[in-house]
């Protein structure tokens, strides 16, 4: 059976031992839906390094800020939805970049690959700068 490197390759007590958590938070996490790990033919979960990741973010939310599971999920469910915004955002623009190199149109240069997200400007100790 040939596995995608995002499909997973960690079993369950591999990762509650390298996070120092019991199986059952794992197993809880996966009811709360806040975990999705892939499956075996035989029912074994396996999980991935972007559920990892995810894993990490959720222990961080849990044990370092106190956020309770409810508060996780709409987190969790903010960033998925901001995630998917920036990837459809991106898409736009690149098609948009693409049309106007077809009509022979120049692309700043000295713009930024990849700007600030929250369009904001810093702001200096003297207060606001100009845009340039």
């Amino acid at each position: 059976m040939k596995r995608d490197s995002k499909a997973g390759s960690y079993m369950i007590g591999v990762v509650a031992l390298r996070y120092q958590i019991h199986p059952q938070t794992l197993r809880l996490y996966e009811r709360e839906g806040l975990l999705l790990p892939s499956r075996t033919e035989g029912k074994t979960r396996l999980y991935s390094d972007e559920d990892l990741e995810r894993l990490e973010f959720i222990l961080s939310l849990t044990r370092d800020l106190g956020v309770n599971l409810a508060g996780v999920d709409v987190v969790m469910g903010l960033r998925d939805r901001l995630q998917k915004m920036q990837d459809e955002l991106q898409q736009r623009l690149e098609r948009y970049e693409a049309k106007l190199r077809e009509m022979g149109l120049e692309l700043d240069d000295d713009l930024p690959e990849n700007p600030n997200p929250t369009g904001l400007m810093k702001v200096s100790s003297h207060g606001l700068r100009k845009r340039k």
